[in-house]
């Protein structure tokens, strides 16, 4: 069977038994901050195994793209070099959200994984685990599934702690957790290797394709586990693994998946498709960097772009390895396109933008190769041992992505080596840090759950009644609020919008007749539950209690115009820009509203004036505002476009602004779009590479900028004695005069410094046959340092010179050397030697060098290093 048939299967078979089919979500997860990347099927449904999210189903089933190279979970040293480790790999998946448990979980997957219908393994090839303690899933798999028991294993505490084992699994050091079942398929006698539990465990014949986590208990800080009241299935198959076993080949580089890839990347790199690990190394990045891209990731110096950017730069070196020249990587997107297309749309509709990130994150890495050449250069020039110290290695490879093996090959041109126990140990310290930054410590018990939903009544008024069903402080859960003491209101029934899709919550207060009032700062959802964040101004509050509900009207029309204006902002960049554009994030509130979105290039002054035109083209046509609430598919079939970081259900709400923007949203909108008034931009900027920012005002707030600016306008002109009508000239005079004064300045300084030259020359003193100068001149900046040393340089003959000042509360210094002398003296070493005195950097050619720093009183020490200097060369 090929891959694609086997993904298909899998879903079909689960749809079969009653579960409801899920696509997969991005790899950037929604609302998780413990994740870097998705990296399992269950990431999607952690608010319903939480209990904080209900859905109108309890069984799903998904194909998960996942994503493991970088934080805890990171597999990219061992890609290319094992048969199984990828950076990308899809996770076929079945889950049970306190439906069925053990019983149906192992009987499915075994059904599917022997069924003629199905995948027609060989039971007697499949191979069991069980946590040592879990006699009943031992019992399920021996007397109804028929497993022998010489096919079972029992695997008990393997990893130093309780229930720290290979068969028990964990959300996190609290939270859900419990046993696991995993299925082994054994390749036979042909291949070394032991089964689970052995001591050849880590051998390739006995292979992992299934496991089964049963979420049993729920993990206090004790340690306590305390059962849960509605137990749940999450289990995963990676695709890879079972194509492999199906397929009959012992790696998942020889599935069809990835035969068209290393086709591909071994044509784009022009080499043989021979199994190299370099080739290998290739066309698993090219699948991870792309469905990265995808989803809305871009190179950059820190997170999930660091990680990005640190693939594609490996997945570069390995193709100059195979004798790549110049960009090739960007060149196998398409061959991945036609491979997996089908099944992920994305990556046909985003082709051009993944190509163009990837080819410009091509150019760049070749900078930077270039760069760390220099920087290794000279390192090696003030190198006196014959071994390079590990953290100069490993600081080319960390600041300058500069591959240590490729430090290694140009040590041994120089008859070198490289200090790879000290590389080793900075490497180490990373991952250290690496593991520390990604030990969030969540504790899922403090999370705030709400067994009730909120009945959402804000987009029809801004007033309503709701009866309080829940009340926290302090995140616990309590009967009453107190006056003066802060905490969470969860009502039956709210008009106020929770914080959702960049749209800030609502502000406003909770009443009753009695004169108690709670002041609401702020709204957000848990699952379906809207918490109101505030505290109690008067009276107190209990559960049960009625209250009238009041959002602020006036805060909740203002937003409402931006979030609107959102919305035609994104539709005018896909017209003024090109449809590669896709939002990257947004923040919509009273003042103002944000939105980033994917581009390569500040934008034009023309662009900009073409944005607002197009804008304020659609909100004067006055066009009314609809929703309907449709179903996923009939969305998409419209049109709509869904918004970045908003997660969307069965049913989803459409918002049209006539035929110019469909999108998907959940927000508070303005009824038509000539209630908008007017848009003005107002920033423009990037936020990340490839991401640009644009900022921007409406209505009320529109006027008051542009009044603002006008008045600054007015300021201006009053200031240059001129009008709005010749304040151009009144400018363009102005700063003609002062190019007029900035050039007799100069003028007065050479002047200056020749004569200081004349008077200098006669300063200097004789060293060995060299006349030796250094001299303090304040006031004078690099320019007219390094033309009076040019000056001194001619009057003297054979000199080394040093001068230095204080120019706008900083130290400069110009050191130079005559050409007769450079074979002897340098004034770059000259120049870093006395830069370090005052605290700064230096360098520069032979015969002349400039620096500075910034303790201004250190610097006669380091003129007086010029004597000293000569005096040990000569």
């Amino acid at each position: 069977m090929k891959s694609a048939e086997i993904r298909e299967a899998f879903l079909r078979f689960f749809e079969e038994k009653g579960h409801t089919r899920v696509a997969s979500s991005s790899l950037i997860p929604a609302n998780d901050p413990t994740l870097l990347f998705t990296n399992a099927g269950m990431n999607q449904f952690k608010d319903c195994f939480l209990g904080l999210e209900k859905r109108a189903y309890t069984r799903a089933t998904t194909s998960q793209k996942c994503v493991r190279a970088g934080g805890k979970h990171n597999d990219l040293e061992n890609v290319g070099y094992t048969a199984r480790h990828h950076t990308f790999f899809e996770m076929l998946g079945n889950f049970s959200f306190g439906d069925y448990f053990k019983r149906d979980a192992i009987t499915y997957a075994w059904e599917f994984l022997t069924s003629p219908k199905w995948l027609k393994l060989p039971a007697e090839k499949l191979w069991v685990t069980v946590y040592a303690s879990d006699d009943e899933a031992y019992d399920i798999w021996t007397r109804t599934v028929g497993v022998p028991a010489e096919r079972m294993v029992r695997i008990g505490d393997n990893k130093g702690a309780p229930y720290a084992s290979d068969n028990f699994w964990a959300m996190g050091d609290t939270g859900p957790c419990g046993p696991c079942t995993e299925i082994f398929y054994d390749h036979g006698p042909e291949i070394w290797g032991g089964p689970p539990g052995s001591a050849e465990e880590d051998g390739d014949r006995y292979i992992e394709i299934w496991n089964n986590v049963f979420m049993q208990f729920n993990r206090t800080a004790d340690g306590v586990l305390h059962p849960l009241p509605a137990p749940s299935v999450d289990t995963g198959m990676g695709l890879e693994r079972i194509s492999a076993v199906l397929q009959h080949v012992h790696s998942n580089y020889e599935i069809d998946l990835f035969q068209n890839l290393l086709a591909a990347s071994a044509q784009a790199i022009g080499c043989a498709n021979d199994g190299a690990p370099s080739l290998k190394v290739v066309a698993d990045h090219i699948r991870s960097c792309s469905f990265l891209i995808a989803d809305g990731v871009t190179p950059s110096n820190e997170g999930r772009g660091y990680v990005l950017r640190r693939i594609i730069r490996r997945a570069c070196r390995h193709g100059n390895k195979l004798g790549a020249r110049g960009t090739f990587f960007h060149k196998i997107v398409g061959a991945l396109a036609a491979e997996m297309g089908d099944a992920y749309p994305e990556l046909r509709q985003q082709r051009a933008q993944i190509e163009r990130v990837l080819k410009n994150e091509e150019e760049q890495f070749a900078k930077t190769l270039e760069q760390g050449l220099k920087i290794l250069e000279q390192d090696l020039a003030g190198l006196a041992a014959k071994v390079i110290p590990g953290d100069v290695v490993f600081k080319l490879y960390d600041t300058y992505g500069f591959p240590a093996d490729l430090t290694a090959d140009i040590a041994r041109e120089r008859d070198l080596t490289i200090d790879e126990e000290g590389f080793e140990r900075e490497m180490q310290a990373q991952r250290e840090r690496a593991r520390s930054a990604s030990a969030f410590g969540l504790d899922y018990n403090s999370l705030v759950k709400v067994d009730a939903d909120t009945l959402f009544t804000g987009y029809e008024e801004t007033f309503g009644q709701g009866q309080v069903v829940a009340l926290f402080k302090g995140g616990a859960t309590v009967e009453r609020l107190g006056e003066g003491e802060e905490g969470v209101v969860v009502l039956d029934r709210t008009p106020f919008y929770a914080e959702s899709g960049g749209q800030v919550g609502d502000c406003g207060y909770l009443s009753d007749a009695s004169g108690v009032r709670f002041d609401v700062r702020d709204t957000t959802k848990v699952g379906g539950a809207h918490l109101h964040h505030g505290v109690v101004a008067k009276g107190g509050l209990h559960v049960g209690q009625a209250l009238e509900a009041q959002v602020d009207g006036s805060v909740r029309g203002a937003t409402a115009l931006n979030h609107s204006a959102t919305h035609l902002l994104h539709a005018a960049l896909r017209r003024v820009l090109g449809e590669h554009v896709q939002q990257k994030g947004s923040l919509v509130n009273s003042q103002r509203l944000r939105f980033d979105f994917s581009h390569f290039e500040a934008l034009t002054t023309e662009q900009i004036k073409a944005l607002e035109a197009l804008v304020n083209t659609e909100i004067r046509k006055n066009t009314a505002v609809e929703t309907e609430v449709i179903d996923i598919d009939s969305a998409k079939k419209k049109g709509a476009m869904a918004l970045f970081g908003e997660k969307y259900g069965d049913n989803v709400r459409v918002l049209s602004m006539g035929d110019f923007s469909i999108e998907l949203c959940g927000g508070i909108h303005a009824r038509r779009t000539g209630d908008i008034g007017l848009f003005k931009i107002v920033g423009e900027g990037g936020v990340a590479a490839g991401v640009r920012r644009i900022e921007a005002v409406t209505g009320a707030g529109a006027l008051d900028y542009l009044n603002a600016a006008e008045e600054q306008l007015k300021e201006v002109a009053g200031l240059l004695k001129g009008s709005r009508d010749n304040l151009l000239d009144k400018l363009a005079g102005l700063l003609e005069r002062n190019r007029q004064l900035e050039k007799e300045l100069e003028q007065l300084k050479a002047k200056a410094a020749s004569a200081a030259g004349d008077d200098l020359a006669g300063s200097a003193i004789e060293v060995a046959g060299v006349k030796v100068l250094s001299a303090r001149l304040d006031g004078l900046d690099g320019k007219a340092l390094l033309a009076l040393v040019d000056q001194l340089k001619n009057k003297l003959g054979s000199a080394v010179i040093l001068l230095g000042g204080e120019f706008d509360g900083k130290v400069v210094l110009v050191a130079g050397v005559t050409q007769d002398m450079i074979g002897k003296l340098k004034a770059g070493d000259l120049m870093k030697q006395a830069a370090a005195v005052v605290g700064g950097k230096g360098g520069g050619r032979p015969d002349m060098a400039q620096g500075g720093g910034s303790e201004a009183g250190k610097l006669d020490e380091a003129l007086a290093l010029v004597r000293p200097f000569v005096e040990r060369a000569l």
